[in-house]
């Protein structure tokens, strides 16, 4: 069964870095380059996970888990931080805001791939 996952980056590399580790273990991969294209993505997909950064341009990581949470579709969609953030306040602040759980950059493929099987298996 192959899992779409929707990646909300601002950094290209970071994208690009997140398919590559996702294609060769089945997964479908969508990407948006912040938190508002990542909402427009959303209205035409329905995707297992989300995967999104914290700190991006016209709207941060906060503000597109707590609009994607906002959406009854979305509401238990799990969601994972990607970020190279690793303090205690922001991870509880996205936890507060709907966060299933937290991967510091830079990422080990292998064990973003564990991890979303595990949130969206």
């Amino acid at each position: 069964m192959s899992l779409a996952i929707l990646a909300v980056d601002d950094s290209r590399t970071m994208r690009d870095m997140i398919r590559l580790a996702l294609l060769p273990a089945g997964f479908t991969v969508h990407t948006a380059d912040d938190g508002l294209h990542g909402m427009e993505v959303l209205e035409g997909i329905d995707p297992d996970a989300i995967i999104t950064d914290i700190n991006m341009p016209r709207m941060d990581g906060f503000g597109f888990i707590d609009a994607v949470r906002g959406q009854d579709r979305h509401r238990a969609t799990p969601i994972l931080v990607l970020t190279t953030e690793a303090a205690p306040e922001l991870k509880q602040r996205a936890r507060a805001a709907g966060a299933t759980g937290w991967i510091v950059k830079p990422f080990d493929p292998d064990k973003l791939v564990k991890a979303l099987r595990m949130v969206a298996g």
